[in-house]
């Protein structure tokens, strides 16, 4: 395959399978840090405080994507195009701090370290996910948005699903320094990628490689901040932007919540060990991956984003209320393999359908910020959860948390019904009129 052939705005099908595999690349350090980690420490003794004060650390750097989103609009490396300097940088961040947890080994008594390393290697994590949806933005053409957005959730949940259970395992066997390195190694292979692929034509692969910024990435390159904080903010409180929020909360709520809760109950009621647990929600988060690749499209572009929407939270609202009144038959291993299914399933599929109206809400000209924005009010939602989940001792176990999504779902599913969302991307309109050259895909989100 020649050069020419590794150039993401000249192959639909390398843009689409590059989103793909940089989210799965995304899934990876989510599936240790989210699932195999908190599994390790439930099974060592670890009470809900511990479990969920790391937990809290782990969401917490993606509360403050929008910080990377302005950064990442303001300074750059246009040589090697807008996007792709952030990744390689953010994966290496990745891989540097997974080997030193290696060397280290912290123990699961030592809170602070698990949680340092936690905010550290989820901090890199978000610099990638955010360059990630950046260059999605800046490459994808207005007809592979919905493509695109099943492949871009589905690869993270097949990321997570892979790093799950094989981390799992891995812990079981030769212990969470084995895991580190395992996930530093996956994370490096992405990286060897995408130091082989460019954006645009006559781009540097590497900084020390022969090559000059596009065209059209220096024309649309913001040189202040002052116009990107102005717009961005504008487009934000809008009315019609205020009242997305709290759905995008319950959306991170319930993943901040339900996942901690998993390992909770598969090893306090269920009595299963790490391993178990772990390749349980990793193989649940394969299926759910394969169902949003596939299902989750097709159900978004069937019924429109926002009756999906409504269907996808109305499921999800019965199904916590199910889980809430079925209590006394936690222990059932049968049952908690059906609720780490459903649940997973349930959260790909809300993501996934709910993506395009974030999308439809973002201003064309600060469009990489302001969906960043979005995301990560979602992920402070997950934050949210998570912090919750720590303190549900206080007011009622870990069951309460069950009545706490309910109350979240019911906020969202009215806002759904009487709030007129936008059925058609700004972004996109505004692409129709603006001229193309050089062969260069329309700027859409």
């Amino acid at each position: 395959m020649t050069d020419d052939r590794l150039i993401l705005t000249q192959d639909r099908k390398l843009r689409l399978f590059t989103v793909f595999i940089l989210y799965v690349c995304q899934g990876i350090p989510i599936g240790l840090f989210w699932f195999a980690i908190p599994a390790w420490m439930a099974a060592k003794g670890a009470d809900a405080a511990d479990v969920g004060y790391v937990l809290g650390f782990t969401a917490l750097p993606w509360t403050l994507k929008l910080i990377n989103g302005f950064i990442m609009d303001r300074y750059t490396f246009l040589a090697m195009g807008r996007r792709r300097i952030w990744l390689i940088g953010a994966q290496l961040v990745m891989i540097a701090m997974l080997l030193g947890c290696a060397i280290v080994q912290p123990e699961v008594t030592q809170i602070g370290l698990l949680a340092a390393a936690a905010f550290v290697v989820n901090s890199a994590t978000t610099f990638q996910d955010v360059a990630v949806d950046g260059l999605a933005v800046d490459i994808m053409e207005e007809d592979e948005r919905a493509r695109a957005s099943g492949m871009m959730f589905g690869g993270q949940a097949i990321g997570i699903a892979v790093s799950t259970a094989l981390s799992g395992a891995i812990i079981a066997q030769f212990g969470a320094s084995a895991a580190y390195l395992f996930t530093a190694l996956l994370i490096g292979l992405a990286t060897v990628y995408m130091a082989f692929v460019r954006e645009r034509e006559g781009e540097r692969k590497l900084p020390w490689s022969a090559g000059t910024a596009h065209s059209r990435n220096t024309a649309i390159q913001a040189e202040a901040w002052w116009p990107i904080l102005k717009s961005t903010f504008t487009s934000v409180f809008k009315p019609i932007s205020l009242l997305w929020v709290p759905v995008l909360l319950s959306n991170g709520l319930q993943y901040g919540v339900l996942t901690g809760m998993t390992p909770l109950i598969g090893t306090g009621d269920v009595g299963w060990g790490e391993q178990e647990v772990t390749s349980t929600a990793g193989t649940a988060s394969l299926v759910a991956g394969i169902i949003g690749l596939t299902f989750g499209g097709w159900f978004g572009d069937k019924f429109g984003a926002k009756r999906a929407t409504i269907t996808i939270i109305s499921t999800y609202f019965l199904f916590s209320a199910a889980v809430w009144l079925s209590v006394d038959l936690w222990s059932d291993p049968v049952l908690f393999v059906g609720f780490v299914y459903c649940w997973m399933a349930l959260n790909t599929l809300l993501t996934v359908v709910a993506l395009p109206i974030s999308m439809r809400l973002c201003d064309p000209t600060v469009a990489a910020t302001q969906f960043t924005l979005y995301m990560a009010t979602s992920n402070f939602g997950i934050t949210i959860g998570a912090w919750l989940l720590g303190r549900s001792d206080g007011f009622g176990g870990i069951r309460s948390m069950l009545l706490v999504l309910c109350a979240a779902f019911t906020v969202a599913i009215i806002l759904l019904l009487v709030v007129r969302y936008p059925r058609k991307s700004v972004a996109a309109e505004v692409a129709e009129e603006l001229p193309q050259g050089d062969g260069v895909a329309p700027v859409v989100n």
